[in-house]
């Protein structure tokens, strides 16, 4: 085991010194050289001497710094943004909360301050790099994925890479030379190992072998080449090392059988009693029903008995066969129950200490092996081991942030270009300064002898002053310099113009008035056409590795946050109002198990992209004009408009005017509850009246049905007191005739 890691450490000594190659350290050279010049030590200490000898200034006028620090703005005045895309859509769902998680961790880590020095390394050394880690001692040991930044003269690269992400080098290796009382406090659980370790004594070639006194500046080297322990005494310096390799992992995809336990099956199995019982009491009742039909039908004589005997038959028969059925399902359901199988992925390892269980082993299915890239973390300390892990990304979370790709490790910042004419720019005011500075004092040509010198010396340059000189001698005469070339004046300002060309940053767009457009609209334009240079390196290099590095935290965050967790951020409204986003909510069943998970986020499936543009400024004013047309258009409220200006106390007015708002929404609903009433209101009172209305038309009709009533009967009544009394009338009359004939036949 000892030859082993010896052998790894060896390896990975052996590979930083293959990737500390004479163009990685020319390249450090010009970096360190391009970085004093942003910082504004742009004479060496020769050049110094020189100038001080012939009686010149030294002093600079340093055109870089606001440059670089204009580009800086316009590629970090906004946070960036990702997005990410679910597979399905139950990930659509988790993938929305995705970027309020970046959001948070971004916030935690102080994104905004790590972004600003990666830019600024991009345009000044030519490549910044972000980390992204896990820092397992947050959330009281929970972890949190955390972004961090690395000196990019302690990045070494595998020199064969050519991909301006550095996805197809073999090796990543970070190395720093730090004192053991700061390793101690990082790794508190190797504390032993660190202080038995040794040095390798390997130095990084960096900036702190300069010559010393070739720079005014204290840069990061030279307070590390030495430190001391908390009670003053000497701290040796050890070399760390962080060795990143991407590997081809092997990895088990297991269908596993999951049986259910034995509280399940017997809640199944009562279930599934239950609904055969309720189907049975069901088809009782349903046949019941339908032989109290049949009776009645054959009561009726609609149908004979023979009939209504097999149709109560024929219902039997087909209400058992459908309960044999339903049996044979929920029987179907519960074997399925018992053979139930998982999806679970596993590495190799981690499936041949499976193996060597019998009882796990026999539940496993299948198995089918695959591979996947993995990165491998060797952490090394002196001559010791620390680690030698898998991570669980598949690409290196050292991201680099390039300026100008080279096709190599080594790119180019923004600063070299202008070290030519800045260096021709300071010669040139110099020199003008020089010749100002000689003409506004004079110096004389005498005889030896023919003026007292110390008396010349002190009163030659002052006004008004009377100068003797010795006769016999000639007078002294004034040395004039000669006028400058004018071609000085063209120089410094075409100096100043060639940068800004370079450059792509104008003078119009660092505030300059005399430079800027006598219109609103022409400023609008210089200021878009002044950043296009900007953008194009935003769309083309950087916002591929911001797209780059949140995939690489997506990885990390799915791997650490697994657990239930609660995220509080700030939104980014400028209102302060808080958001939570809950991952990983646990769904309990009957018996108290977590059986799945609510916003499940370490398995969801999602990509994630780079919003476009992000990052990039606003121009305020323009933004401020296009709200307020919307303003006045209706499309937003008066708050709204509020949140985007840079007014005083902003938030308290907007809680003012929040609290005026919800007193008017509260004002205008009682007014419509109010409204509501009233026509209800006068609803019922119409209903009312049209209810008073037909009560008195229904009591007229039944008054009217009444006296029509009476007046039927009535004419019954007389109808049949006319047919008696005709009848009657009739029966008199036939008398009367009969009388009369009996008369007539006895007279004759």
């Amino acid at each position: 085991m000892a030859r082993k890691t010896k052998k790894l450490v060896d390896n990975v000594v052996e590979l930083f010194r293959k990737a500390n190659s004479s163009e990685r350290q020319k390249w450090q050279t010009d970096s360190q050289k391009n970085y004093e010049f942003f910082l504004g030590d742009q004479l060496t200490a020769q050049e110094k001497e020189n100038l001080e000898s012939a009686g010149m200034p030294d002093f600079i006028i340093n055109r870089i710094t606001p440059v670089i620090e204009m580009m800086k703005f316009f590629a970090t005045a906004n946070n960036p943004r990702w997005q990410a895309v679910g597979v399905e859509g139950s990930d659509s769902d988790v993938a929305a909360l995705h970027s309020d998680i970046a959001d948070y961790c971004w916030n935690n880590s102080n994104g905004t301050s790590l972004y600003s020095s990666v830019i600024q390394d991009a345009l000044v050394k030519g490549v910044g790099y972000m980390q992204v880690d896990v820092d397992p001692d947050q959330d009281r040991g929970m972890g949190e994925v955390v972004f961090n930044t690395v000196d990019p003269f302690d990045v070494y690269v595998d020199p064969t890479s050519r991909d301006f992400l550095f996805r197809d080098a073999n090796y990543i290796i970070v190395k720093k030379d730090m004192p053991k009382e700061q390793l101690i406090k990082l790794f508190p659980d190797s504390k032993r190992k660190i202080k038995n370790a040794n040095p390798n004594n390997l130095s990084n070639n960096d900036y702190s072998q300069r010559d010393i006194v070739d720079s005014d500046l204290i840069l990061n080297a030279d307070v590390r080449s030495s430190s001391y322990t908390k009670d003053g005494k000497d701290d040796e310096i050890l070399d760390y090392y962080e060795a990143y390799f991407k590997e081809k992992v092997a990895y088990m995809n297991l269908f596993v059988n999951k049986p259910p336990s034995v509280e399940e099956m017997k809640q199944i199995e009562s279930q599934a009693e239950q609904t055969i019982e309720d189907m049975r009491k069901e088809m009782v009742v349903q046949l019941e029903e339908q032989k109290l039909q049949l009776s009645q039908s054959v009561q009726q004589g609609e149908m004979i008995e023979e009939r209504a005997m097999l149709e109560i038959e024929k219902s039997q028969r087909a209400m058992e066969a459908e309960l044999e059925q339903r049996r044979i399902v929920l029987t179907s359901q519960m074997q399925e129950a018992q053979t139930r199988v998982e999806n679970v992925v596993v590495t190799e390892v981690e499936y041949n200490l499976l193996m060597e269980d019998e009882n796990l082993s026999a539940n496993i299915v299948d198995a089918i092996k695959f591979y996947e890239n993995r990165v491998n973390l060797v952490t090394i300390i002196g001559d010791k081991l620390l680690f030698d892990g898998i991570l669980q990304v598949s690409e290196y979370p050292i991201i680099p942030f390039v300026y100008q790709h080279t096709g190599t490790p080594f790119p180019l910042g923004a600063v070299s270009p202008l070290v030519g004419k800045q260096r021709e720019l300071n010669k040139a005011h110099q020199i003008m300064i020089h010749n100002a500075n000689l003409a506004s004092n004079l110096r004389w040509m005498y005889e030896e002898g023919s003026v007292p010198e110390e008396e010349w010396e002190k009163y030659s340059s002052s006004p008004g002053a009377l100068l003797k000189y010795r006769q016999g001698f000639a007078p002294p005469q004034p040395v004039q310099p000669l006028p400058l070339n004018s071609a000085f004046y063209g120089i410094t300002q075409n100096a100043k113009s060639d940068m800004e060309y370079t450059s792509g940053i104008y003078s119009s767009m660092q505030g300059d008035v005399g430079a800027s457009p006598e219109t609103y609209r022409g400023l609008l334009a210089m200021d878009e056409y002044g950043t296009r240079r900007i953008k194009a390196w935003m769309q083309g290099v950087i916002e591929p590795s911001l797209e780059h590095l949140g995939k690489i935290f997506k990885d990390f965050a799915q791997d650490t946050y697994q657990a239930h967790k609660v995220f509080r951020l700030v939104q980014p409204n400028n209102i302060n109002e808080e958001k939570s986003v809950e991952i990983n909510v646990p769904i309990f069943n009957d018996y108290g198990e977590s059986v799945e998970k609510w916003n499940d986020y370490a398995s969801s499936k999602f990509d994630v992209r780079i919003i476009g543009g992000s990052t990039l400024p606003l121009n305020r004013w323009a933004l401020l004009e296009e709200y307020f047309k919307w303003y006045q258009s209706g499309l937003i409220d008066d708050i709204a408009m509020i949140a985007e200006t840079d007014i005083r106390n902003k938030e308290s007015i907007i809680k003012r005017k929040s609290v005026y708002m919800q007193l008017r929404n509260q004002l205008e609903e009682l007014n419509n509850v109010l409204t509501d009433r009233e026509g209800t209101i006068e609803t019922l009172e119409r209903q009312l009246v049209q209810s008073g209305i037909n009560s008195k038309v229904k009591d007229a009709d039944m008054r009217i049905q009444k006296d029509l009533l009476e007046t039927e009967t009535a004419q019954s009544m007389f109808r049949e007191k006319l047919k008696n009394d005709t009848s009657l009338k009739i029966k008199e009359l036939g008398l009367a005739v009969s009388d009369a004939k009996k008369k007539q036949t006895a007279t004759k």
